[in-house]
């Protein structure tokens, strides 16, 4: 009998929140993470530099071509970071850019630092690679600021600390303070700092270490994570990038065994490398729609909620998604279920991105305003209807 590798979860059978998705279809998604399906779409002649002749050409460069990469640092620089173009790698993404990483920093059995809540495909990528993903709290009444203490008494088998700025789904993003911190225990302990910043044009409620890119540390080895799925909203079209800052001996180690690793995945497509300068200076349009979309659902949910005591929306510095604090009169996934079956509304459960209690819920901010607007409705008519059931407590803290 085939015997499968312990990298991959022995149960992959589907959890009772995607049973219920597979059997309706929300009218109200609260959940889409895609730009390219909520009215954000760039106009179709944003495609037209992916037909570059060029590009039937077949041109190796394991760090990725030269004007991809001069093009990625002139995105750099518009965060305020200057970093060189022989410091930039090229990947098909920012879960194979973390592949790499795991792979250049970590034997099997080391453990990689990874914050909570968070997206929950750090402990998938890690498995992976034969690594411990390692939980490290963020502190929901400190403005989801980094607990430090539980960072600093990690054991001996770490070798890199992951940092997400701003934060999906918190929004937090790190603050200076915080970053010093760190910057100073990975110089001590020898470990690198990964910084994914995907979500780093996006500043709704902004906050302490706003827009600071990381791509400027030079305190420890720092990886700098970036991609045109969020940065150009182009899911669809996969190009990603790592940029490499620190001690210089150091950084350059980690580009030639980082070139190693990507010549032997062999290169980004050609297409889209070629078309990625037109692609980056398209982004800035839709950039700034998508924010515009963001930060106005975001005041039409805070709008919506105001008269509600008991419902609270956490500040968000960043990103596309919002927590929101609900009674927690029943638990997360059968209001998930009974919103999904009842109403048409599909939102997340906190515990997806692992915040360990009851009571929190994350949405997306893509939706289009009328769909969000309709959904909010629901999904709060339904939680004060729960809370108001015979035998429920707590309903005059909960309706208007």
């Amino acid at each position: 009998m085939v015997r499968f590798a312990t990298r991959v979860p022995g149960d992959l059978s589907a959890n009772r929140i995607t049973r219920a998705l597979r059997a309706t279809t929300p009218r109200y998604d609260l959940t889409v993470s895609n730009p390219t399906e909520v009215g954000l779409e760039h106009a179709p002649a944003v495609l037209t530099s992916l037909g570059d002749p060029a590009g039937l050409r077949y041109r190796p460069d394991p760090r990725g071509l030269r004007v991809t990469r001069e093009a990625v640092a002139g995105e750099f620089a518009r965060l305020g970071a200057r970093v060189d173009a022989d410091r930039i790698v090229l990947t098909a993404s920012t879960s194979e850019a973390y592949a790499f990483l795991f792979k250049v920093l970590a034997e099997p059995g080391d453990e990689i630092l990874v914050p909570t809540p968070s997206y929950p495909l750090f402990e998938h990528l890690a498995r992976l690679e034969g690594v411990r993903a390692v939980p490290y709290r963020l502190e929901a009444d400190a403005a989801w600021r980094i607990d430090l203490a539980t960072v600093a008494a990690s054991g001996a088998q770490v070798r890199a600390i992951v940092v997400v700025h701003p934060n999906n789904p918190t929004g937090s993003f790190i603050h200076p303070d915080d970053r010093a911190a760190l910057a100073g225990l990975c110089r001590e302990r020898g470990w690198a700092l990964i910084a994914d910043e995907v979500f780093l044009d996006y500043p709704l409620d902004g906050g302490g270490g706003c827009i600071a890119s990381f791509a400027s540390e030079t305190r420890c080895l720092t990886f700098t994570l970036g991609g045109l799925s969020k940065s150009a909203a182009l899911p669809q079209l996969k190009l990603a990038w790592i940029a490499t800052s620190g001690p210089a001996e150091l950084a350059a180690a980690a580009l030639d065994r980082l070139e190693f690793i990507a010549d032997t995945f062999l290169s980004v497509g050609t297409p889209v490398a070629l078309a990625a300068p037109d692609l980056i200076a398209a982004g800035t349009a839709v950039r700034d729609r998508v924010l515009s979309r963001c930060r106005a659902n975001l005041a039409a949910l805070r709008t919506a909620v105001a008269g509600f005591a008991a419902v609270e929306v956490l500040p968000v510095g960043g990103g596309w998604s919002v927590v929101m604090r609900v009674p927690a009169i029943v638990a997360d996934e059968e209001l998930i279920v009974e919103l999904l079956e009842r109403d048409g509304v599909a939102v997340f459960p906190g515990y997806f991105f692992d915040i360990p209690r009851d009571g929190y819920l994350v949405l997306s901010l893509l939706p289009r305003p009328g769909v969000f607007a309709e959904g909010i409705g629901r999904l709060l008519a339904r939680v004060t209807e729960i809370v108001a059931r015979p035998g429920r407590r707590g309903a005059a803290t909960v309706t208007p």
